[in-house]
């Protein structure tokens, strides 16, 4: 997924009100696709005229932008710190799981949408990040177990690409049902998730 930049947009309102419209656009976006959502709809789920909704951002693309753009900083925030951290290879696995839940939990829809959009959106010049992010993305985990298995800490007749798309797609596809607030929190899910990647579900003579 993610190295990001911050990108600039008609901002006079106050940086409350900005947050509050990207989470309603966000959430129209995830539920709708970005193609079929105008602004109008937009901004009847906020509440206001679609002219209004200019004030504040310049264009739907605008709002897309600085909601992934968002989400991937801060997802790359993270990971980076876990990266650096000189964890083994099964400890960086488990905190980086741990960290994609957090991710979800805080940016759920923002999850949602790149999963849906980024494959088409990365052809753009404007969103040239998220193929930036995704390579960055894919490098960690396979790195990571690639060092796993050279350390004797994973099977050494796992194929890593395999695996490495099997534990990204199982993660990440949770945006789909997560809510926040639910019963089990982030770290709680990751746990369960973390058990039965590394341990499986049967139980063992």
């Amino acid at each position: 997924m993610p190295a990001a930049k911050k990108k600039t947009t008609t901002a006079n309102a106050s940086p409350e009100r900005r947050r509050e419209l990207l989470n309603i656009a966000a959430e129209v976006f995830a539920a709708h696709g970005y193609n079929a959502t105008t602004v109008r709809r937009i901004a009847d789920e906020a509440g206001m005229l679609a002219g209004s909704l200019y004030y504040h951002f310049d264009s739907k693309e605008s709002m897309l932008d600085e909601i992934l753009s968002s989400f991937l900083t801060e997802l790359w925030d993270g990971y980076d710190a876990v990266l650096a951290a000189g964890l083994g290879p099964r400890q960086t696995i488990e905190a980086l799981v741990t960290e994609s839940f957090r991710e979800i939990d805080r940016h759920r829809a923002a999850v949602a949408i790149y999963q849906k959009e980024a494959k088409h959106l990365a052809a753009q010049p404007r969103f040239g990040y998220l193929a930036d992010s995704q390579e960055k993305f894919e490098k960690a985990w396979l790195g990571t177990l690639e060092r796993g298995v050279a350390d004797g800490i994973f099977r050494a007749d796992l194929d890593i690409r395999l695996t490495y798309r099997f534990v990204r797609d199982t993660v990440w596809v949770a945006a789909s049902w997560y809510r926040p607030g639910g019963q089990h929190s982030p770290e709680e899910i990751a746990r369960q998730y973390l058990s039965m990647v590394l341990d499986g579900i049967a139980v063992h003579a």
